[in-house]
């Protein structure tokens, strides 16, 4: 086999084999006399067709599948003698004039892996939040369970903070109706700011079966565009008002959440341990944030074409998918890849570094981290030894905790090289939830 290697840009490469046609017509003829053996033609018996007409039936296939198979066996032979690293999948042509009679050319045409160096990370500073459970966090989650369960109750009397109020309403602005801006039958629990303030101001106080109008601005950055900043007249009639009740920290309420024993301060403790759990994923996610943004700043590298345009494909596949597990239909959407491609670019770009580093630096998942992550994310069931033997029934199943162990391999690697800034920070800010 000849070959010959052209660079044909900072990734792409060209290379161009022969093969003897010789060597091709004998493994022809070797396959199709080891299909004539094996054949069925009416009229013959096995093994006895004649090898001419096993040819004129079987020969194009044959020839076709004995040049494919020549063109990959040499491919990859002339690959590892040139010690290339292929990204994608190469791009295979015949070429219409050999240099010789006697000879089959072919090139691939394709891109190899970039060269990827981190960077000194010394001047690199990662922030780490300093954050803890307090008693207030604790509290505040459990009034959340309780406004979770909370039930209404019908009452005859003006609506105010808290109360369901079920309305009809119709906005107009400038004398004509806006897109949203009417609704029969809405709901609105007064007090948690999913309508505008001069909305729920207007409602407040209202009886059941009453009706106004009044005007209100929408604000200049509204997410509706087309009223944004415009002043809006609606007409508004309340028919229904409802009080919300809200059930008692007590033994039932905490059973309803798990504790067989009704126990509140069991219920508390429980609630104390997940903050926790939440708390530490957190700040370990936003620590690898700034990680994964370091590296990517501090490996600049060419990505090849090919495994971003993979990666574009296989995002607009997972939107799809996404897409038709909410009940909708991706037909419906442009999902244009070319939207993708910075952040296809990015991901690829992201898994190169890593990989890298991890065969670099022997930063491959250990089998007790792997463990560790399992029973920690069992904690959060009610039988977490009966997942983590789920997980372990089949090592597929782990796929992600060995993935994940790696990262955290990473973000280590790369704090012990930079400057990790502790910095002290409210529990709620961490969370990014309200006090």
């Amino acid at each position: 086999m000849q070959t010959s290697l052209e660079t044909l840009g900072e990734l792409e490469r060209r290379l161009t084999m022969s093969v003897p046609v010789a060597e091709i017509e004998t493994e022809i003829q070797q396959r199709l006399a080891r299909l004539a053996k094996n054949v069925k033609v009416p009229g013959f018996r096995p093994g006895k067709v004649p090898i001419k007409m096993v040819a004129q039936q079987y020969g194009p296939q044959v020839r076709s599948d004995v040049i494919s198979d020549a063109v990959k066996s040499n491919f990859a032979d002339a690959i590892r003698e040139k010690n290339l690293r292929i990204a994608g999948n190469p791009r295979i042509e015949p070429k219409p004039e050999a240099a010789a009679p006697d000879l089959l050319e072919f090139s691939a045409v394709f891109e190899i892996y970039p060269e990827v160096k981190v960077g000194d990370l010394s001047d690199v500073t990662i922030e780490r939040a300093q954050a803890d459970v307090g008693a207030e966090d604790i509290e505040r989650t459990i009034e959340m369970l309780r406004q979770q369960r909370t039930r209404y109750e019908h009452v005859v009397r003006g609506a105010a903070e808290g109360d369901r109020v079920t309305v009809d309403f119709k906005g107009k602005t400038d004398g004509l109706e806006f897109p949203g801006g009417q609704a029969t039958d809405f709901a609105i629990v007064l007090g948690e700011g999913r309508m505008l303030p001069e909305f729920e101001t207007a409602i407040t106080g209202m009886s059941e079966g009453e009706t106004k109008t009044f005007t209100l601005t929408f604000p200049a950055d509204y997410h509706g565009k087309e009223v944004a900043g415009k002043v809006a007249e609606f007409e508004l009639t309340v028919k229904r008002v409802e009080q919300g009740l809200s059930p008692d920290i007590d033994a039932e309420f905490a059973r309803a959440f798990g504790i067989a024993s009704g126990s509140v301060d069991e219920l508390r403790a429980e609630i104390e341990s997940n903050l926790r759990l939440e708390l530490k994923r957190k700040v370990e996610a936003k620590v690898k944030e700034q990680v994964f943004a370091a590296l990517r700043q501090k490996a600049l590298f060419v990505v090849p074409k090919s495994l971003v345009e993979g990666e574009m494909q296989n995002m607009v596949q997972r939107m799809g998918a996404e897409m038709r597990e909410q009940g909708m239909r991706p037909e419906d959407v442009n999902l244009n890849p070319e939207t993708l491609r910075s952040g296809a670019e990015s991901r690829v770009a992201l898994g190169l570094i890593l990989a890298e580093i991890v065969r670099t630096e022997g930063l491959g998942a250990k089998p007790e981290q792997v463990k560790a992550l399992v029973q920690e994310a069992a904690q959060t069931y009610e039988q977490p030894e009966a997942v983590v033997r789920w997980h372990y029934e089949k090592p597929e199943r782990l796929g992600d905790f060995e993935a994940l162990a790696v990262e955290h391999n990473v973000v280590d690697w790369v704090l012990g090289r930079a400057k990790v800034a502790e910095r002290p920070t409210a529990f709620t800010e961490v969370m990014g939830t309200r006090a």
